[in-house]
């Protein structure tokens, strides 16, 4: 029986960030496909996790010894998807953040991921059609006050996608950014239980509501299977329109 195309059976999916929020959800997509996922996230994973069969690695991206951790999880298998989700912010103007701050965000956002990709290119050529998903940010399109750090990392990601997937076409590596708005996870609870705030980001999405993470999912994943063959270097946002809107989000028609 040939293989389908929207299916991902006997693939093997790295996840980093794969215990929470739109990590959490990308795992359970994956594994849902029919791939065998690792999840890496700072601490082990629970047990809903484990009962779907995912590997569990306990490991900081930002440090040198725990990724290379993560490459001897993956050991000498061939990796069919690495998608990057870990990451983190802290809100703020320039001003305001001293030099460790700013340098973590960057780290943590851009280059981890770098580093990471780089580290398991064996593993991704090895795959024969392999497929790298970078989770960024419509921080990373337009300008938000997100802070600058995060900004810059998320659109950072684009562009590391864009010129990885032509310097890794040739193995046959596509590379993608996908770019979330707000989306119901743990970390924004406390900005969408504001009233004004979530008032002013729903007049802002065209669809009129916030994602649901199992939707940003559903793209990374449609980016992971063999269906999305022929798209590479792309930079796609998961935005309820959020940024198609011009004069019309200020009632200027």
């Amino acid at each position: 029986m040939a293989t389908s195309l929207w299916r991902l059976d006997g693939r093997l999916a790295l996840v980093t960030g794969g215990t929470r929020g739109i990590g959490r959800a990308i795992v359970e997509e994956l594994v849902a496909l029919g791939a065998h996922v690792i999840a890496v996230a700072r601490g082990p994973i629970d047990d809903a996790l484990g009962a779907l069969g995912v590997e569990g690695v306990a490991a900081d991206v930002t440090v040198a010894t725990d990724r290379a951790r993560i490459v001897a999880a993956v050991g000498g298998r061939a990796l069919h998807v690495l998608v990057h989700d870990a990451g983190t912010n802290v809100r703020g103007p320039l001003t305001g953040y001293d030099d460790a701050t700013i340098e973590r965000l960057l780290a943590v956002n851009l280059t981890a991921p770098i580093l990471l990709s780089r580290d398991l290119y064996l593993a991704l050529r090895a795959a024969q059609g392999a497929s790298v998903v970078h989770v960024g940010s419509v921080a990373g399109i337009v300008a938000l006050p997100t802070g600058i750090a995060y900004a810059a990392a998320k659109a950072g990601l684009g562009q590391v996608a864009r010129t990885l997937a032509l310097e890794w076409a040739r193995d046959g590596i596509r590379v993608n950014t996908v770019a979330p708005w707000y989306t119901r996870t743990p970390l924004v609870e406390p900005v969408l239980a504001d009233a004004a705030r979530l008032a002013a980001i729903l007049a802002a999405t065209p669809l009129g509501r916030i994602a649901e993470p199992r939707e940003v999912a559903a793209v990374v994943a449609f980016l992971a299977m063999p269906a999305a063959s022929y798209v590479t270097g792309q930079h796609l946002a998961v935005d309820g329109g959020m940024t198609l809107q011009g004069l019309g989000a200020l009632g200027v028609l």
